[in-house]
Order: C-alpha cells, then sequence, then structure tokens
C-alpha cells in the first residue's frame, strides 16, 4: 500500500507560493489553523489510500494527459462551514483546467477509481477548522501560471513540517 493518501494537484510555484502565504496570514477567521505554506495546492483528483500494484496504473493515467498550460486568476476568498475551510481561488474556472480534471478522471477509471460525483470547485485551503469568516473578492487578486501538474501524498502530522510531498510531477505542453 502507498504511503498516505494520494492526490493530483496542481503545486504553486514560489512565487505564487508566497502570495498565497500572505493572503493566508492576512485572513482573520474566527478559529482556525493556518496551512503550512509548503502545503498550499489546488487538488485536481483525489485517490485515496492506494495499493502498490494500482500505482503504475496512475502513474499510466498521469502520463497520458495531453494539457496545456493556463492561467488561473485568484482572485476570490471563501469559507465552507461543513468542512470548516477558509479558501481562495478563481472566480472563472478556465476550460483547460476542467479538462485536465475531466482527463485525468477518465483515465483512472481505467485503474478502478471513480470520479467524483459533485461539481469540480478548485480552491487553495488557507486555513482549517475555521468557526466563521467573510468571503468576497481579494484586494489584489493575482495570476497563478499551471505549467504542470503533481502526484503528491501527505505524509506527516508534524506541527510546523510540510504534510504533503510531491511524488512526481508531468508537464502540461
Amino acid at each position: 500500500m502507498a504511503e498516505g493518501r494520494l492526490f493530483f494537484a496542481l503545486w504553486p510555484d514560489t512565487e505564487v507560493r508566497q502570495r498565497l502565504a500572505r493572503l493566508a496570514r492576512e485572513q482573520k477567521p474566527q478559529g482556525g489553523r493556518l496551512h503550512h505554506p509548503e502545503d498550499l495546492h489546488i487538488t485536481l483528483v483525489f485517490l485515496g489510500q492506494v495499493a502498490d500494484e494500482r500505482m503504475p496504473c496512475v502513474y499510466e493515467a498521469a502520463q497520458q494527459i495531453a494539457g496545456s498550460p493556463f492561467t488561473l486568476q485568484i482572485d476570490t476568498i471563501g469559507h465552507w462551514p461543513r468542512p470548516r475551510i477558509l479558501w481562495c481561488g478563481p472566480s472563472t474556472i478556465p476550460d483547460l483546467l476542467l479538462e485536465l480534471v475531466k482527463g485525468l478522471q477518465l483515465g483512472l477509471t481505467t485503474c478502478g477509481f471513480t470520479p467524483e460525483k459533485r461539481r469540480y470547485k478548485p480552491h487553495v485551503t488557507l486555513h482549517r477548522k475555521v468557526r466563521d469568516a467573510q468571503g468576497g473578492s481579494i484586494s489584489e487578486p493575482f495570476e497563478w501560471r499551471a505549467a504542470d501538474f503533481v502526484l503528491a501524498t501527505s505524509g506527516g502530522n508534524t506541527p510546523g513540517k510540510p504534510r504533503y510531498h510531491i511524488l512526481h510531477r508531468w508537464p502540461l505542453n
């Protein structure tokens, strides 16, 4: 069994990561725990625990993606009370992002994974365990150029350390 829970994600470059981390620090939600800056990402497809014998199929599904780079406009802050997270993301979802997610989901069905039924909502979790927060537009929106995607795993719960680790990266070209 592969260690941790696996997921495909967009992983920000250093500049975007710094912008996301600053945005997270500027927020003052009721309650909540700030996400580690190295853990900030946008999940594309969540896989969960994956048996070792399924891993070659997972890698093959990612390898088959023929997506193109795209730009996200990070311009919105939101709060979801049920999972209790404060998040940021784009108010408009680029078609190329939706195609990337659909391509991964389709490829992963051959590995025995069932696509998510809920509508895809790209977001970066900034704070967890938030009791209450205000959503709205970001005062200084910024762009995130997505030129690749990654397979990552949740690997640890050491306070002050990143929780997620990149296993592999695929370019969008």
